[in-house]
């Protein structure tokens, strides 16, 4: 990537915008990168350059919506995302298992996806993409999980002492396990219940 080197542990710049931008170029850009990723071109094969002309735009129009090569690539790793599920806010336990189903349902979507695969494997590689990443959409959804639970607690239906993150731990770590580590293992419909019925009975008052 080209430009002058930047401080390894500073987030991505935010790219500064003049006239709106186009969706569809937006679209056409991230496509085409998905696209080559696909084919075997590594992320460290490609270029703005490159993928500017594939995407049949201009240089500069790229550079105008990313600053650079890893900023587009945190934009590209996004556009694989679903939407985050609409939380009915009732019951702590059903608002627990929508999160978790959410993570199944995307467990099963990377094992299907040769393309969510590809990219997320090779934007592991690049330190800085994939910490951004997890600072922003990883963090969101952890604040997610945090909200509940300490609805939760104030409900009392969780005991106050319990420490949140750890409990966030607790409820993900096992479907993060087969879905990541063990990717032979089965994410059966009913896995998001049985962890969160099996987690809260240890941590009712």
């Amino acid at each position: 990537m080209s430009g002058p080197a930047r401080d390894a542990g500073a987030p991505l710049p935010v790219q500064q915008r003049g006239r709106p931008r186009s969706a569809a170029v937006d679209t056409a850009v991230i496509e085409t990168v998905l696209r080559l990723l696909e084919g075997g071109v590594t992320v460290g094969e490609l270029s703005m350059e490159r993928i500017a002309r594939e995407a049949g735009v201009g240089k500069a129009t790229v550079y105008r919506r990313w600053a650079g090569k890893e900023a587009l690539m945190l934009d590209v790793l996004r556009s694989l995302e679903e939407d985050a599920p609409e939380l009915p806010g009732v019951s702590v336990r059903d608002d627990l298992i929508a999160l978790l189903e959410f993570l199944r349902r995307r467990g099963l979507a990377k094992r299907s996806s040769a393309v969510m695969r590809t990219v997320v494997g090779q934007v592991q590689a690049q330190p800085r993409v994939w910490r951004e990443y997890h600072e922003t959409v990883v963090a969101a959804r952890r604040e997610s999980f945090r909200a509940v639970l300490r609805r939760g607690a104030a409900a009392g239906e969780i005991r106050p002492d319990v420490d949140v993150d750890l409990l966030i731990d607790l409820f993900v770590s096992p479907m993060l396990v087969r879905a990541v580590l063990h990717e032979w293992k089965e994410l059966p419909a009913g896995l998001a219940e049985g962890i969160v019925d099996t987690v809260l009975d240890g941590v009712r008052p």
